[in-house]
């Protein structure tokens, strides 16, 4: 019999399960060391942000079919959407401490202006931010921030300070997630390595043809990569993001049938996976500075 998932709507219901106390119904700071309840296996469907600093390896935690890359001082993150499943270790009780909100509370925010640009919320399970003891301190600095603030008397302030605070400790993040991919220099070269190959791969082998232009999602799910973590970790590795690289790999594809065969525009941009050659021509051109067949011709006269 398949397990109940628990849809988790509201700040309050996500409290109730583990027997936490809510101080505000759009976001909560929370202590699980603190829980009253501690269930030992559940599946969450988020319908709101929640980011945890994991303080002890209590369980696991599966997105997907990956389980989370988590030890002690480890964030995960996850935003509303996302079914997330976790097995506690019998017994063991997890100390972890993070913050919990509602996307209404960030509405008319920066924040939420902002909270697509915080790509580690569709990161996957194998994509943990790991904290060294520096780090950790600044996140639980503020944590404490925040909670304070939900401790004093709401005001017309209190909604903006809140926001300001979350988007603060995201911001933080946010660096020390650039710093993870800088610190883990060995892995992110394998990944481009192994990227640039299947790329190669890809039209080597003519499935630009059967398939059509090749995508960043397809790349990343081959590196076993979140989009949005494989493209994160391309930029910071190379200062190019993968679609420049899929670009740049068009263009020098398409120079080779441009001077060395005698097909027409039309049937390389065919070949190349383009629908319409229009698409190839303007692409080609915004990276070239002139068209397929400008180009064809001034190569000729050299």
């Amino acid at each position: 019999m398949n397990e109940e998932i628990i849809h988790l709507d509201t700040v309050d219901q996500y409290n109730k399960l583990f027997g936490l106390e809510t101080l505000h119904p759009l976001v909560s700071v929370v202590d699980m060391s603190q829980a009253h309840c501690h269930p030992s296996h559940f599946t969450i469907n988020y319908g709101v942000y929640a980011l945890l600093l994991k303080e002890t390896k209590c369980g696991d935690i599966r997105y997907g079919r990956q389980v989370y890359d988590y030890e002690d001082g480890t964030i995960v993150s996850f935003a509303p959407g996302q079914v997330i499943e976790v097995s506690l270790t019998e017994g063991v009780n997890p100390t972890a401490r993070g913050i919990v909100f509602h996307p209404d509370l960030i509405k008319g925010t920066s924040l939420g202006q902002e909270i697509k640009s915080y790509s580690f919320f569709s990161y996957n399970s194998t994509e943990a931010l790991h904290l060294s003891d520096d780090e950790k301190c600044i996140i639980l600095d503020c944590l404490a921030k925040i909670r304070m603030e939900l401790e004093r008397p709401i005001d017309r302030l209190s909604k903006r300070l809140i926001a300001r605070n979350i988007q603060l400790l995201l911001d933080y993040c946010m660096r020390f997630y650039n710093r993870q991919f800088v610190t883990r220099t060995q892995s992110n070269q394998d990944v481009l390595i192994r990227f640039e190959a299947l790329l190669d791969d890809y039209f080597r082998t003519g499935m630009v043809q059967t398939e059509g232009l090749p995508s960043v999602k397809y790349f990343a799910e081959r590196v076993f990569l979140s989009p949005n973590y494989f493209g994160d970790l391309i930029k910071k590795s190379t200062g190019k993001t993968p679609q420049e690289y899929i670009q740049a790999k068009i263009i020098d594809t398409a120079k080779d049938f441009l001077l060395g065969t005698d097909k027409t525009v039309s049937q390389i941009a065919d070949d190349l996976g383009f629908q319409y050659s229009q698409h190839f021509n303007r692409l080609f051109k915004r990276n070239v500075g002139m068209s397929p067949n400008e180009y064809r011709k001034a190569q000729a006269m050299k």
